[in-house]
């Protein structure tokens, strides 16, 4: 939920901060004061296009704070919100709350920041989209586009899992599809690609190159160069440290008997230091055994004679007729082997393999075909029960005789399609993303009129009655998190007014609601009532600026009276507005 609003130089307000509990608070004051600019601070936190042109006059920036708590809301959303925060950097305040801020720069280009940390504007929309609901006049035009209708059934019919499985089975179907087309197209291009391949891969596997057989070679002709010279270095060193020739013959005393010696001699005695030093020569005794039996094995491992060596440097010729082809080591050519493989098999277009692909391309279309009837199914049984639910919604919005209506139906395949699927039925269509369903909501205003699409048949107030509508029905799907209505009253009066009221109250009972209004019907149901007020500088040079105040119960009487009929001070006026104010107070306390 949204616990705080911090605003600075944006718009019409100078600085303001706004506190917001749960349940529904309206935010009401006169034209022009500022009361949308708080909106548009939430849609900024959302990661909406900045707009320069909404900094202050005078200001060099705006800036836009929001404080949110998660513990009202389900483990889910909690999960996903603390993924957010761990990828980003972002770190909640010590009392468990989340800044997210966001600045616009009158020159320069926004900053976004959450949990202290600078992020891309997009990071700051997918913390605030899993909290905050955000309706407008802007967000009722969108509810006339098809792809808004249908992401709107889609939440009332929770289809996440058969729209993941048509995705998965659509994007292997595609890719398959792809590759047979490019096989066919591409054939002579393809076939001459994998017989250079193909003679490449011969190559290596004649030679059969042993990874990092290069680099042993080289060490081993280093060795075998030196040969003669090895041969002496290791006799020499053998015989200084064990006593033995090359022909296996003792020469009397080496290093090794030595070293024996003066262990003996020390250990004789009975002076302790000696003996501990005893002990140390040991050491170096094992040492120089170590040493001697490793020399004899390196001795008896150099060939009698440079035979060998012609050996190795013809092998290593060999190996650089591969480096200079195909990588700079063998280890690189082994890789070049592998990656070739794998594209020799893309590469096959032989009529069986292409008869194979075929067979596959087919089989995954069928199995497309009948994950987009699964999801068909699902939504056209959800838009009966959601139709049935908003028309009822709409007559307890004062719209009695209106009817709402979604039709499910096949999305068809235009003439230049890239993916044209065959469905059971025959039909041929668009395999889109979302499926192959075109979603349309038709909405008749009263009995007597025909059921037409919602864009050609609902005037501005209706459009807002049908959109709250959607949202208290889907309102189960979001349970905890913040709807933020801007003007949904727009257009309407009397009675509807009223109804809009009980409704919004009713919404809030499971969400924080947050209602910009100017009807006192709306207003009256509130659980809080702020108030955006101008304040006319001392000076004709500076611009008007306007703060936020929290209303008591008298003020919120004054402020009834002044939306009932600009009698905020007149006893008529108060009257009405006290009296509105009890009734849909008692209505409150009653529903709960």
């Amino acid at each position: 939920m949204l616990a705080e609003i911090r605003i600075e130089s944006l718009g019409a307000i100078s600085v303001a901060t706004a506190e917001f509990d749960g349940g529904l608070t309206v935010l009401t004051g006169e034209t022009g004061a500022g009361k949308t600019m708080v909106v548009t601070g939430l849609h900024l936190l959302g990661g909406a296009r900045a707009d320069p042109a909404r900094v202050r006059s005078g200001s060099v920036k705006a800036v836009v704070e929001g404080r949110f708590v998660t513990d009202d809301l389900g483990d889910a959303v909690v999960t996903q919100v603390d993924d957010i925060l761990d990828s980003s950097g972002a770190e909640r305040d010590d009392d468990g709350s989340v800044i997210a801020a966001r600045s616009v720069s009158r020159d320069g280009p926004s900053r976004a920041y959450l949990g202290g940390r600078s992020v891309p504007a997009k990071s700051l929309s997918e913390f605030t989209s899993e909290l905050l609901t955000l309706h407008g006049q802007n967000d009722q035009l969108r509810l006339m586009r098809p792809d808004q209708q249908r992401a709107a059934l889609d939440r009332y019919a929770d289809v996440s899992a058969q729209l993941q499985r048509y995705r998965s089975l659509r994007e292997e179907w595609l890719s398959a599809r792809r590759d047979l087309d490019e096989r066919r197209r591409r054939a002579r291009e393809l076939a001459q690609e994998a017989d250079r391949l193909q003679f490449g891969l011969n190559e290596i596997d004649v030679i059969a190159p042993r990874p990092g057989e290069d680099e042993s070679l080289v060490s081993d002709i280093r060795r075998l160069s030196e040969l003669d010279a090895l041969r002496e270095a290791v006799q020499t060193a053998r015989a200084a440290l064990s006593g033995i020739s090359d022909d296996g013959a003792g020469e009397g005393f080496s290093a090794a008997d030595s070293v024996g010696q003066a262990r003996t001699a020390l250990e004789n005695t009975d002076d302790a230091a000696l003996k501990a030093l005893a002990g140390q020569l040991d050491t170096a005794l094992t040492v120089l055994t170590d040493v001697s039996a490793e020399l004899g094995g390196f001795l008896s491992e150099l060939p009698s004679d440079a035979s060998t060596l012609e050996g190795k440097l013809a092998r290593q010729a060999e190996l650089r007729t591969l480096t200079r082809k195909y990588a700079p080591d063998i280890d690189g050519v082994l890789e070049w082997a592998r990656t070739s493989r794998e594209r020799l098999a893309q590469l096959d277009v032989s009529e069986e393999a292409l008869a194979g692909l075929a067979r596959r391309v087919d089989e995954l279309q069928g199995a497309v075909a009948a994950a987009a009837a699964e999801l068909t199914k699902v939504r056209v049984k959800a838009a009966k029960g959601l139709s049935k639910a908003v028309t009822a919604e709409l007559s307890g919005l004062a719209m009695s005789g209106a009817q709402f209506m979604i039709s499910v139906g096949p999305l068809p395949a235009r003439p230049d399609d890239s993916a044209p699927l065959t469905l059971a039925s025959g039909d041929t269509v668009h395999a889109g993303r979302d499926g192959v369903d075109a979603v349309e909501f038709g909405f008749a205003a009263h009995g007597g009129s025909d059921l037409l699409p919602l864009h050609k048949s609902a005037s501005g107030g209706e459009l807002s009655r049908v959109m709250l509508a959607l949202e208290v029905v889907l309102a189960v799907s979001t349970e905890g998190t913040t709807m933020v209505f801007d003007e949904v009253d727009a257009g309407v009066g009397g009675r509807a007014a009223v109804q809009i009221g009980r409704r919004l109250a009713r919404l809030a009972r499971t969400h924080q609601v947050i209602v910009v209004t100017h009807l006192p019907q709306v207003a009256a149901y509130a659980d809080a009532h702020l108030v955006i007020e101008g304040e006319t500088a001392g000076t004709k040079a500076r611009a008007k600026s306007s703060g936020v105040r929290r209303l008591d119960d008298d003020d919120r009487v004054a402020e009834l009276a002044r939306m009932l009929a600009g009698l905020g001070e007149s006893d008529s006026g108060r009257a009405h507005a006290r009296e509105l104010l009890d009734a849909a107070r008692a209505e409150r306390e009653g529903a709960t």
